[in-house]
């Protein structure tokens, strides 16, 4: 489903309209996020249209995103990354909603940008880097917070231990990959392509997946690992040791974790109201999982 809205507006303005980005948009709409966000290079929205064209269409959902134009030039864009998660019954389709930005004479057209990104009441839309400035006016359209911050841990010094696991980086032809389910093999073949770590614990036979991206915080200074990927934060937290050894062995200290408060058993320390997630729509998205958003589509 095309969606298009068409208005026509006085003082010379001639038509404004909204719909669907296309492939043969990327130019003006780059231009326009360009404009939007001058701290990020024309090159670093190129590069995420490049990877999110690459990746299959989700039904009939928005491949890219929205734009508003107004007589053929872009003036506002909205980006989309759609997704499924899960297999059969229980999956979902999830739209990370992100890039959102008008020039500033059409903000007044910011209502009819969002309806058009989020026609679809059945998917569930995320919001997982708003700005603080925008965290009223998001929560004032109905989205919710799942995650009020970010736990920040050293793994290696966990005292939580599992015993006679092991961690090993995920390929696709690895025996051990076979103990996993074929959408967990799907989540960590596709972030692995992105550049970020796949990785399997393995424990009493069974399989555990986990996916990280590397990230610089604390003013871009300080490298970590972003936990992307997992089942149950549990998990990580039962082989904290084990994959803490692991980065370290390969130069990575501190994880970083969605949290709504401290981890008990790791030490570490949360950061309230830092990087909070929102959702808005009919499923509430489980703590530890940001696969297949901005995190790996954009990068940080």
């Amino acid at each position: 489903m095309t969606q298009h809205v068409r208005m026509t507006v006085a003082a010379g303005r001639g038509q404004i309209r909204c719909r669907q980005i296309e492939e043969s948009d990327f130019a003006g709409v780059a231009d326009c996020l360009t404009r939007g966000f001058p701290s990020r290079p024309r090159r670093y929205w190129t590069a995420a249209f490049e990877l999110m064209a690459r990746r299959p269409a989700v039904g009939n959902y928005p491949r890219f995103g929205v734009l508003l134009e107004s007589d053929g030039r872009i003036v506002g864009a909205l980006l989309q990354i759609s997704f499924r998660r899960g297999e059969g019954a229980s999956s979902a389709v999830y739209c990370n909603l992100s890039g959102w930005c008008l020039d500033p004479e059409f903000r007044g057209y910011a209502a009819m940008l969002n309806s058009a990104a989020m026609a679809r009441k059945e998917a569930t839309y995320l919001n997982i880097s708003p700005a603080r400035h925008t965290r009223k006016s998001i929560e004032a359209l109905g989205f919710r917070r799942y995650c009020d911050g970010q736990f920040a841990c050293l793994p290696v010094l966990s005292r939580i231990g599992a015993p006679g696991a092991r961690i090993v980086s995920f390929t696709p032809t690895l025996s051990e990959a076979g103990l996993l389910s074929t959408y967990e093999r799907d989540v960590l073949a596709e972030h692995a392509a992105l550049g970020c770590r796949s990785l399997i614990a393995i424990a009493d036979g069974a399989a555990y997946p986990f996916v990280f991206v590397s990230l610089r915080v604390f003013r871009r200074l300080v490298p970590c690992e972003q936990l992307i990927y997992c089942r149950d934060v549990a998990d990580f937290v039962r082989f904290s040791q084990p994959i803490g050894r692991y980065l370290l062995a390969r130069a990575s200290l501190i994880c970083l974790l969605d949290a709504n408060g401290p981890l008990a058993g790791l030490p570490g320390r949360y950061f309230p109201d830092t990087r909070p997630r929102y959702f808005k729509g009919p499923v509430r998205p489980i703590l530890g999982d940001l696969s297949f958003t901005e995190m790996t589509i954009f990068g940080s």
